[in-house]
């Protein structure tokens, strides 16, 4: 493996190898054993032992070598012979044995693949225009950008433990390709006035409630985009629910404290980042202007459906075709082997579950498209942007067959987009879709009937929005459903409608009334109702505890210690740049975060205010317990003491003391936190002790 891998790092492959034996030989409990699988993005499926992998693939960039090793991965070690593109720009392999997933994670990281933090309360992988570099509509190529920004938080201490995911977006213009307005945070290419810069937009989210973002900055120019980025990120770590998992997105926080009080509160941590990241800065795009940068070279979904010439005249897009996102082996080699004979870096992987090959030759196209042919691929035909979830062919929190239902499923002769989920999550970006639908499971006459609710109309590039809610319709009705709603478009549309245009025009119970027949559920129809599409046997919603999509529980503990070590880096940027007294703040809100860790690991649910009544309740707690760390009470109280001196008169060298001192002192707590894996994050001991 290449030691200039940011991606990978060999000792944490260790760690994960030893932690999957220990845990095989029961010595590791199942939540701490989640919170470790998860971080390397391996997640549990319905069925027991097997484990799918999701490999993060930045902007969906992926090449010719990769392509070939994931098929020998998916080979080695799953029974299944096919790999999943994710509206998230990811692959996943399912079905791999517990005890093979580190060998499995390790042969991928040989490739410079990883699968770190694909899952859990983190900053997930990073989506993108699959144009990026090569549309003739954009104003700079992101990729660049998403490679920094996904190297940078990877690992980094303020992602480890966040109140939930974190999504973030990039495009190339405002033509927003890659589907800003849902996102956690989104960046937008633009150009104003002859100057360059970005939209960002932030809170936006599906699944529950879903939101459309609001915008933060409506221009910022390069130099100024991480301080903006980290600030979103540092207000939803501090801010946003940590006690309620189904409100802890940051679109809630956005509700909860209102548009207006989100936006005052992240300006005051602009500050902060702003001063902190003065001589950092994320990579220097190259600008253009754009051919057209009022048009979309693209799908509404964020990736192209016909062959498109590049930027870079005489090389065209071929895009990929791939049914529901799926590859086999076969297919994967073969595409390896397309790149490679014809000398082509790299691939993308798209948010509609297709894939984009780049730079082909114009006297190539016609030699490219017979290979896919052999492979059984070709490119989108009308009908075919057809998009599922898993469902519950694998997914946990799944309710409904949604890949099953997709395969009776098209989009007509207007290339309609069919987005289905599961389950409400919306994994499947069903409020973004023309026509989306969501599995539920609904009671009639009493028994539990397999059912999808609509959406309609739905948008998630510029100029777009949440699609219009629609009827809650059985499951095994669904696919006529959707056979009426096209007819009823292509006999009512006015000339050059879309999708959108047309549903906006309908009455609000057009919907309702058109599918009223499909709607009702009768005493007699109950019986022939009760089966999934597909399925043979009863439908029922099985009580597989709680999805994995989220993480664990999260702990309080955890998230303080993160929030501590970034803490940490920020006082060392403040001394450096000579600025003592954010210097002496970062210190002061270690000892807090470390100080309350401590109380909340002893049973302390209400936390004390300042510095000494924190020192106070841990010597009570201690005193209590006769345990022999008063010192760390002791430590404490010096330190707070020593802390509003320096504050008075500052003083070099007394402060490298007292924060040397500090770091020893947050690891020798850190040791009495048991119950908490604090991983990566803990300063190291050694040095500091040397230091005293």
């Amino acid at each position: 493996m290449s030691k200039d891998n940011i991606w990978v790092e060999q000792e944490e492959l260790v760690r994960y190898r030893e932690a999957v034996a220990t845990f095989e030989r029961g010595d590791m409990d199942e939540a701490r054993f989640q919170a470790t699988r998860l971080q390397q993005g391996i997640y549990g499926q319905r069925q027991d032992g097997v484990h799918m992998i999701r490999i993060k693939l930045p902007g969906g960039q992926v090449s010719a070598a990769q392509l070939h090793g994931v098929a020998d991965v998916l080979a080695k070690y799953s029974p299944e012979d096919m790999v999943s593109i994710t509206t998230r720009q990811d692959l996943q392999l399912h079905s791999i044995p517990l005890t093979q997933t580190p060998a499995a994670v390790e042969q991928l990281a040989e490739l410079g693949l990883t699968s770190r933090e694909a899952c859990g309360n983190t900053v997930r992988n990073v989506t993108a225009c699959p144009l990026a570099g090569v549309c003739p509509a954009e104003c700079t190529n992101v990729q660049p950008l998403v490679e920094a920004v996904s190297k940078r938080f990877l690992r980094h201490p303020l992602t480890q433990h966040l109140p939930r995911k974190f999504k973030m977006s990039f495009s190339g213009c405002e033509s927003d390709c890659a589907q800003g307005m849902f996102h956690d945070l989104a960046v937008i290419a633009l150009q104003r006035e002859g100057r360059n810069g970005f939209r960002v937009l932030a809170g936006g989210g599906l699944g529950h409630k879903p939101r459309h973002a609001i915008v933060v900055e409506e221009f910022v120019e390069e130099r100024e985009l991480l301080p903006v980025i980290e600030a979103v990120l540092a207000l939803h770590h501090r801010h946003s629910d940590r006690k309620r998992r189904a409100r802890a997105r940051l679109k809630f926080l956005v509700e909860r404290l209102t548009p207006e009080g989100f936006l005052e509160k992240y300006r005051e941590e602009l500050v902060r980042t702003g001063q902190v990241y003065a001589h950092d800065a994320l990579p220097t795009g190259e600008w253009s202007d754009a051919e057209n940068p009022e048009k979309s070279f693209t799908g509404a979904a964020g990736a192209p459906r016909t062959v498109l010439e590049q930027k870079q005249r005489g090389h065209y897009v071929v895009p990929v075709s791939l049914p529901l996102g799926d590859l086999n082996v076969n297919q994967l080699r073969g595409l390896a082997e397309l790149l490679q004979s014809r000398s082509l870096s790299e691939a993308r992987v798209t948010q509609d579950q297709n894939l984009v090959l780049l730079h082909i030759p114009k006297t190539e196209l016609n030699p490219v498209q017979q290979d896919l042919e052999a492979l059984g691929l070709g490119t989108p035909k009308a009908g075919d942007d057809v998009v599922s979830c898993p469902g519950t062919w694998t997914c946990r929190l799944g309710i409904t067959a949604s890949r099953t239902l997709c395969e009776q499923l098209d989009g007509g002769d207007t290339d309609l987009r069919i987005r289905v989920s599961g389950c409400h999550n919306g994994c499947a970006q069903p409020y973004v879709g023309d026509i989306g639908l969501h599995g539920e499971g609904r009671r009639h006459y009493g028994k539990l009937i397999p059912s999808y609710r609509f959406h309609l109309g739905g948008e998630g590039c510029a100029g777009g929005d949440i699609a219009t809610k629609g009827p809650e319709i059985p499951a095994l009705r669904a696919s006529a459903a959707i056979t009426r709603i096209k007819q009823a478009f292509a006999d009512t549309r006015q000339e050059n409608d879309s999708f959108r245009q047309w549903t906006q025009r309908q009455a609000p119970d057009y919907f309702n009334t058109l599918l009223e027949d499909l709607v009702t559920v009768t005493a007699f129809d109950v019986e022939t109702l009760s089966q999934d599409v597909g399925e043979a046997q009863n439908f029922r919603v099985l009580a597989l505890g709680g999805g994995e999509c989220a993480g664990a529980s999260e702990d309080a503990v955890s998230s303080r210690f993160s929030e501590a070590a970034h803490e940490r880096e920020y006082r060392r940027v403040f001394h450096l740049a000579r600025k003592p007294e954010q210097a002496l703040d970062c210190a002061e809100a270690i000892a807090r975060l470390v100080g309350e860790s401590l109380l909340n690991v002893n049973g302390v649910s209400v936390m004390p205010e300042s510095l000494t009544e924190i020192g106070a309740e841990i010597s009570r707690v201690l005193t209590e317990q006769k345990s022999p760390h008063a010192y760390i009470a002791e430590s404490l109280a010096v330190f707070t003491q020593e802390l509003a001196r320096l504050r008075v008169e500052f003083d070099e060298p007394a402060f490298e003391r007292l924060t040397a001192a500090q770091d020893l002192w947050t690891a020798l707590v850190a040791e009495l936190c048991v119950d908490v894996d604090l991983g990566d994050f803990l300063p190291s001991v050694e040095p500091v002790a040397q230091a005293v």
